[in-house]
């Protein structure tokens, strides 16, 4: 017989029968009782421990050595630097006027030349023979009207006859200016003072009218050349006086006034030509060179410019740390604009303040600071 058939009869029997088929159950809680008591246990002092580890360190932390900054105003700019090339104030391309051979080149290539000057000579013989002609017709063409004047005032002749011979008088007259004129421009003249720097003739060399003769260049003023950017046009518009530095001549740096400001872009860049008037009387600058013009859009006076190098950026929040009493204070600042590795601060910082540059990427609120150094201007620390 099954002992689980056999059923108690007595009260005592019955409890003892119902304790000992419960005592499983009642094991098995006991135990995920006593489990969770110790899990929880465990956790509480894994937490005093961390805790405790934690005041140890902070309390243990050393001092951050820092190099520090009092902050004072100054201007900051906001300007670009853009390239740009050096081009002739004048190029004059030179031709001929009438026909004839050069007989004569004084002028070289690269000459300074006056206006006025000699740079060539055609042969003048046929124009001098033509201007004796011209004269000749002249005397005689004057005569006869001086004569016939003297007649039509006895009543002698008609008036349309002296009318003709007026007329005579007036072509002759015209052809004799047009002789000289020809015979003049046997002698090619600088129209400008200027460099040579083509010359196209030599001796011998056949010319007709309209043949290239040379090119000359005024240099005594100079123009820069720079393409402005479309996003740059409303400010360059204000904007008067620009310096520009030359590589070539060691950096030299020269202010040029704005001559010419293109009203449409030039180039599928859509940049717009600006031409500034640069005065070269040492002729130092030549035509070619390459320059960088600095164009200050804006100018901020008495403003709080720091190193960017000393601000940090974290999950969208720019700030920097400042030393009060040699503790580290975290302060969220606004910028503004740039100058070279200076940025303008628009909030968060006054003058006077001690600003964190060097050590300032260890530092959390409320750590404490032991200043090495202390700078007077920037220009005693470099990274």
């Amino acid at each position: 017989m099954d002992p689980q058939d056999i059923q108690p009869t007595t009260r005592r029997a019955k409890t003892v029968f119902y304790i000992w088929s419960t005592l499983p159950r009642l094991i098995l809680l006991a135990m995920i009782v006593l489990i969770v008591v110790l899990a929880m246990g465990i956790m509480k002092k894994h937490d005093s421990i961390a805790a405790d580890k934690a005041a140890g360190v902070i309390i243990e932390r050393p001092p951050v050595n820092a190099v520090v900054y009092p902050l004072t105003p100054s201007t900051v700019r906001d300007k670009i630097n853009l390239p740009g090339s050096i081009e002739p104030w004048n190029s004059l391309e030179l031709t001929a006027k009438i026909s004839g051979a050069i007989v004569e080149v004084p002028a070289k290539e690269g000459d300074e030349v006056k206006a006025g000057d000699i740079l060539a000579r055609i042969e003048e013989d046929d124009y001098r023979i033509a201007l004796q002609r011209a004269e000749a017709r002249y005397r005689l063409a004057k005569a006869n009207f001086e004569r016939d004047k003297a007649v039509f005032s006895k009543g002698v002749i008609p008036v349309a006859e002296l009318e003709a011979k007026e007329t005579n008088l007036l072509t002759a007259r015209a052809d004799l200016d047009n002789a000289r004129l020809q015979l003049n421009r046997c002698t090619i003249k600088a129209p400008i003072d200027g460099v040579v720097r083509r010359l196209d003739v030599k001796v011998g060399l056949f010319l007709s009218v309209a043949d290239p003769v040379g090119q000359l260049l005024q240099i005594d003023k100079v123009k820069a050349v720079v393409g402005i950017p479309e996003s740059d046009i409303a400010a360059v518009r204000k904007i008067d006086t620009i310096d520009v530095s030359l590589q070539a001549l060691n950096d030299m740096v020269v202010t040029g006034s704005k001559h010419f400001l293109s009203p449409a872009p030039d180039t599928t860049a859509r940049l717009y030509k600006m031409e500034l008037q640069l005065d070269n009387e040492s002729r130092s600058i030549l035509p070619g060179m390459f320059v960088r013009a600095e164009i200050v859009k804006r100018s901020v006076a008495n403003a709080i410019a720091i190193p960017f190098y000393s601000v940090i950026s974290r999950n969208d929040e720019q700030f920097v740390f400042v030393e009060e009493d040699g503790v580290a204070h975290k302060r969220p600042v606004k910028l503004g604009i740039m100058e070279n590795w200076m940025v303008e601060v628009t909030s968060g910082l006054s003058p006077r303040d001690n600003l964190v540059i060097e050590g300032h990427r260890d530092m959390e609120e409320g750590r404490e600071i032991n200043v090495v150094k202390i700078l007077s201007t920037l220009d005693e620390y470099r990274l």
